[in-house]
């Protein structure tokens, strides 16, 4: 009996001699990132960063091709940035064609909305405009009120009505494309005070020829968002446009608004000696906007006129050099 005891004691002895030494000699589990495991994982960001740059590419090139051109003569170190911001001009800009309803062109608005406020908190959306945006606001610590105003701008427009007068479009102009230029400069690193009123009124030319260059495709859609207080001015009314009238009257109301551009693509030039060189790359869409002013006045501001329709083909050229010399 004493021999089976004391092997029982001994068995045990051994199993627990046994679960003791395995005790110490097998660490308790640890979560290690393996190599392969950290190569898939850097992988899979950056393939993600690079469908969403990708994706900012390819939309302003195919919305916006004038703004692309700009883009690719800026700095590398800030051409992702400024095509996310484009990106995202855009993006707010065709939300009022492509909706059927105004109230989901709003709730894309409100979208937006949050997703800025979200950028800011760190938090950007998994969209790849919004995560583009983040990247940008991060490294440039870029003005959230910049955007908040190109989105609340643009929620105005989906009223869908013309504007009451050329005030009112130069306000569009100035809260839209300003603003945008406003950020395009913070992403060159330029404060200045002349390079942000030279912004100022490049956008309120902008935004009045954008208004401009769009009335053949409004008026085929019969939609006319010309200032009303010209139209009322020159006797012509919103159903010339809609049949493409190229009678004179319709004809002085271009020809008034072009000239209003023409005066702000002046003022803003007349700042050219006090802007920063950093800040000219910002400002190359002045030669799109030039460009399309000599061609309308070519064709006696017929704005139906096909010419105006196409491309001009020596446009790139015309950018390349003007960037080259430093000048707007």
């Amino acid at each position: 009996m004493g021999f089976v005891m004391a092997s029982s004691v001994n068995i045990k002895n051994g199993l627990l001699t046994t679960k003791i030494s395995l005790h110490n000699k097998i660490p308790y589990p640890t979560f290690r990132h393996r190599p392969t495991e950290i190569k898939c994982t850097r992988a899979l960001t950056n393939s993600t960063g690079q469908h969403n740059e990708q994706y900012c590419f390819d939309i302003v090139r195919k919305r916006d091709y004038d703004g692309f051109l700009c883009s690719l003569l800026l700095p590398e170190a800030v051409r992702r940035s400024t095509l996310a911001l484009r990106a995202f001009n855009v993006e707010l800009a065709q939300i009022k064609d492509s909706v059927s309803q105004k109230t989901i062109g709003l709730m894309r608005m409100e979208f937006w909305k949050s997703a800025v406020e979200d950028i800011y908190r760190d938090d950007p959306p998994a969209q790849p405009i919004g995560a583009e945006l983040w990247r940008a606001v991060r490294k440039h610590t870029l003005t959230r009120r910049w955007m908040l105003r190109i989105i609340s701008e643009r929620e105005k427009d989906m009223e869908d009505r013309a504007y009451r007068n050329l005030q009112d479009l130069e306000a569009y102009g100035e809260n839209t494309q300003s603003s945008l230029l406003y950020l395009l400069l913070e992403t060159l690193g330029v404060k200045n005070v002349h390079a942000d009123h030279a912004a100022s009124h490049i956008g309120k030319a902008q935004g009045i020829l954008t208004c401009l260059r769009a009335t053949p495709y409004n008026s085929s859609r019969r939609k006319v968002y010309l200032p009303m207080d010209i139209c009322m001015l020159h006797g012509a009314s919103q159903e010339d446009f809609i049949r493409g009238s190229r009678d004179q009257n319709v004809r002085d109301v271009v020809y008034d608004i072009a000239s209003q551009a023409h005066v702000h693509l002046q003022h803003a030039r007349s700042f050219n000696e006090n802007v920063p060189h950093a800040a000219m790359p910002a400002f190359l869409q002045t030669v799109v906007l030039e460009d399309y002013l000599q061609r309308v006045r070519k064709v006696d501001f017929d704005v139906f006129h096909p010419s105006l329709q196409k491309r001009n083909p020596m446009l790139p050229l015309q950018l390349y050099l003007r960037s080259w010399r430093k000048i707007y």
